[in-house]
């Protein structure tokens, strides 16, 4: 299937149904079908060809996003880029992924008329919103059009081209293809209560996890309330409006959501499921949340490489038969989904038993085609005949994924390996901590000391000798910060996730 496939199946189950809303202006399965049409038309008298890459730079907008299928039609690659990024990053982005189409909001015309004179290969640009000097209104760009379907065969079965950021080193380019979006969209129809006509509120960017999660909603001919800026109160507010069904939100949201002072009054009673995932979530909220928000809680753990379906816990499954919580599998990952495989396995590629620790690797549809003109990073990361995902973790015996860190993360202190993501799900385990981030740091004695800097509660005070205390008396001395630090936030990146380069270039700064 190809990205307007998913369109084209939800306007067969009712054209004129509701399928984006933003602002309490609503789109039909109809109109954006038209739309998509012209789009992919005004793309073909651009000169864009199949297989050229083209990139939209907007918020979160129904326009934008439907220019999305606009490029599936006319055989391009949708190129997707964060508006939260740097310039630099996204001239970076543009340039190595040969994109001969921009497609942006006015909001973002600094940046592109900053950018487009080191961007050779893109011929056109069109602004969504705004007449400007250096790009062609998109109503104009349109304009002059014949009417109704149109479609360009596609050069091969790639569908988009996807940046993994600058967390790590240099981005690289993802090629996720049909097939990847079909694996994912069945294993999300599959692993979670979907239901007939959801209705799915996207408050996160569309350009990553929560614009992926579109395409199932759009195959059961689901409605999508799309926010163009995050706010909770305004996301509780349509909860309940729109009578809300599904919606993704990471685990810092989530923790902000719970400490919203509107939610013991929200309606929150049409929720079938909220997934959560992009980061690791704190057992301890997670039970808060099944409690305060509902019985409605989706995990699921993927990677840009291969997208959010590697393994999945469906809302039921944070329960025993009995009704009491499971929390023994709280900190899990979930199982693997049906069309995925996955083992551990150690630095020789060979699989190890249940229990033993090692690094997460994939096989499945699921896996990108590869990471666009970098061949040698492409074979790395399959090494062996799997996907590596630079994860370590381990299976249990009833075959629930529990990822304990990323392999970078690991620390080494006193000839002991302490996995952070351990020690972060005990730190917020303590009452007056909102979040946190561990990290190694050089250490004569230790070789690294654990080091942990937690952001605190509102209102909350507490020791820094209170908070290693707490966490020894858990996990033992060994993996107890030798040093804590107090933050009012701690850095995060465009999507909020922590920046442990960061908070560890920060600590070294001192």
């Amino acid at each position: 299937m190809r990205l307007t496939d998913y369109l084209d199946k939800g306007a067969s189950l009712g054209p004129d149904l509701p399928c984006l809303t933003t602002d309490s202006q609503t789109l039909s399965y109809a109109q954006v079908q038209d739309l998509s049409w012209g789009i992919a038309r005004a793309l073909d008298r651009s000169g864009v060809r199949p297989g050229e890459k083209v990139a939209i730079l907007s918020a979160n907008d129904p326009l934008a996003f439907s220019c999305v299928f606009g490029i599936s039609r006319a055989g391009a690659v949708w190129c997707p880029i964060n508006p939260r990024n740097e310039a630099d990053e996204n001239r970076e982005l543009l340039d190595f992924f040969d994109c001969s189409c921009l497609i942006f909001q006015a909001s973002f015309a600094p940046l592109v008329e900053r950018i487009f004179p080191l961007l050779p290969q893109v011929k056109t640009l069109v602004c969504l919103d705004q007449d400007l000097p250096t790009a062609i209104h998109f109503d104009q760009w349109v304009a002059g059009l014949p009417a109704g379907p149109w479609q360009r065969e596609a050069v091969d079965d790639t569908a988009m081209i996807v940046g993994t950021g600058g967390t790590t080193g240099k981005p690289k380019g993802v090629m996720l293809t049909g097939r990847n979006i079909e694996t994912m969209t069945a294993l999300t129809l599959m692993s979670y209560p979907i239901g007939d006509r959801p209705v799915y509120l996207a408050l996160a960017p569309l350009t990553h996890a929560a614009g992926v999660l579109c395409f199932p909603i759009l195959a059961s001919g689901g409605q999508i309330i799309i926010m163009r800026a995050p706010d909770l109160k305004v996301f509780l507010e349509l909860v309940k409006s729109h009578s809300v069904t599904h919606t993704f939100l990471p685990p810092t949201l989530i923790y902000m959501l719970l400490g919203q002072p509107d939610l013991p009054y929200a309606d929150l009673s049409s929720l079938r499921c909220l997934w959560y995932g992009a980061a690791p979530m704190s057992a301890a909220r997670l039970a808060e949340a099944l409690v305060r928000v509902g019985p409605v809680m989706g995990q699921l753990f993927g990677q840009t490489e291969a997208p959010m379906m590697i393994s999945t816990m469906a809302p039921a499954d944070h329960f025993h038969p009995d009704g009491t919580p499971a929390t023994e599998r709280f900190a899990s990952a979930g199982r693997p989904s049906p069309l995925v495989q996955v083992a551990i396995v150690n630095d020789d590629g060979k699989q190890l038993a249940a229990g033993q620790r090692g690094e997460i690797v994939v096989r499945s549809s699921l896996v990108m085609a590869g990471y666009y003109k970098n061949p040698e990073a492409t074979e790395e990361v399959g090494r062996h005949g799997w996907h590596h995902t630079g994860d370590i973790g381990y299976l249990t015996e009833d075959n629930y994924l529990f990822i304990v860190d990323r392999a970078k993360d690991m620390i080494i202190t006193g000839g002991f390996n302490v996995y952070s993501a351990e020690v972060e799900q005990t730190l917020m385990e303590h009452p007056a901590v909102r979040d946190c981030a561990v990290v190694g740091l050089p250490d004569e004695k230790w070789g690294e000391r654990v080091t942990a800097v937690i952001q605190l509660h509102p209102w909350q005070s507490v020791s820094t000798e209170d908070v290693r205390a707490f966490v020894k008396a858990r996990i033992g001395s060994v993996k107890a910060p030798k040093q804590v630090e107090i933050w009012a936030d701690l850095p995060r990146s465009k999507v909020g996730k922590v920046l442990k380069a960061e908070v560890k270039a920060q600590l070294k700064a001192f």
